[in-house]
């Protein structure tokens, strides 16, 4: 099973439900206005002389307000558009905010990530009947998926550096946008060939590495947030560098300096602590293991990913931190 955090569930125990709106119109020639307590908004009517109606930003707390609402709707990309709004406001974003944007990224990523592996399993079976029809479906449906991938990718790497990493002040702050700056060139690098692949995976290693320098100097080792850089920053060396030494020397390092100073984890942060340690203790388990088979001449298992459809890949964050 493939696990994947970016940050701790928003949970929300109760909702102020806004009050229904209603529309009023005083004359045939004036437009025509929501009334909410909380926000008036004029809709100019449309025509065929007037097919356009004009986008009206949307307040701070209504974004995040419609963000959480979206979340327990599960309409994730409704959900990223919200958090959008609040990512463009160039701050350095709360916790719970910097939470909801990367939750939401990670739900519309990661069913698409599931179901590019899933294609792509089917795809290579097909080859190696040699159905060639089937294989041209395939792999026109791979493609289609791909490009939904890049355009995901692109559209949080631009707010990450646009927004997000310019207006960091705390380094938990850092920590986090570069670790997820590095993680989507990460997935970009896992479809991409050639040239695109080589520099998708330049940029993932370039904002895993800054990540780390800023890591090491203001966070805990036992802090959630550089564990889980630490994870997934292994299985880029992994998977994606095809470097399985350098993967196991950074997860057992993570996982023996957070022991270390495990009597100093605070009660608040103790469940994700232990939650990644333990994903890094099952991925040097796996690596480790896949190395030895190898050696001993036997097939190596397939890599664990994040995601309940693929049952053997590295485990990498959990999807709520």
């Amino acid at each position: 099973m493939r696990w994947l955090i970016t940050g701790t569930p928003s949970i929300i125990n109760s909702f102020a439900f806004f009050p229904f709106s209603f529309l009023s119109q005083r004359s045939n020639k004036r437009p025509l206005f929501v009334r909410n307590p909380r926000l008036i908004v004029p809709f100019i009517r449309t025509s065929e002389k007037n097919p356009q109606t004009p986008t009206v930003k949307m307040g701070h707390e209504d974004a995040v307000y419609l963000a959480k609402l979206a979340e327990q709707a599960e309409r994730y990309e409704e959900m990223v558009e919200n958090m959008k709004i609040v990512a463009s406001e160039d701050r350095d974003l709360t916790v719970e905010e910097r939470n909801l944007l990367s939750v939401a990224y990670k739900n519309v990523i990661g069913a698409r990530r599931a179901s590019w592996r899933i294609v792509t399993s089917i795809e290579q079976k097909e080859e190696s009947k040699g159905n060639s029809s089937q294989v041209a479906l395939i792999k026109e449906y791979r493609q289609k998926i791909e490009a939904e991938l890049a355009k995901i990718c692109d559209d949080i790497l631009e707010v990450l550096d646009q927004h997000l990493i310019p207006s960091a002040k705390s380094g938990e702050s850092k920590v986090f946008y570069h670790k997820m700056k590095g993680d989507y060139h990460r997935y970009l690098a896992e479809f991409a060939i050639g040239d695109r692949r080589k520099d998708s995976a330049d940029k993932s290693l370039e904002a895993y590495k800054a990540a780390t320098e800023v890591a090491q100097t203001e966070l805990p080792p036992t802090h959630p947030i550089r564990l889980g850089l630490a994870l997934n920053f292994s299985v880029f060396y992994y998977e994606i560098l095809n470097a399985p030494d350098q993967a196991c020397h950074l997860a057992k390092q993570a996982f023996d300096d957070a022991i270390a100073e495990l009597d100093t984890l605070s009660e608040e942060s103790y469940k994700d602590s232990t939650l990644i340690m333990q994903l890094l203790r099952d991925n040097l388990t796996l690596w480790t293991s896949s190395e030895a088979e190898t050696s001993a001449g036997q097939a190596e298992a397939p890599p664990k990913e994040d995601t309940p459809a693929e049952a053997a890949a590295p485990a990498e964050e959990p999807k709520a931190e």
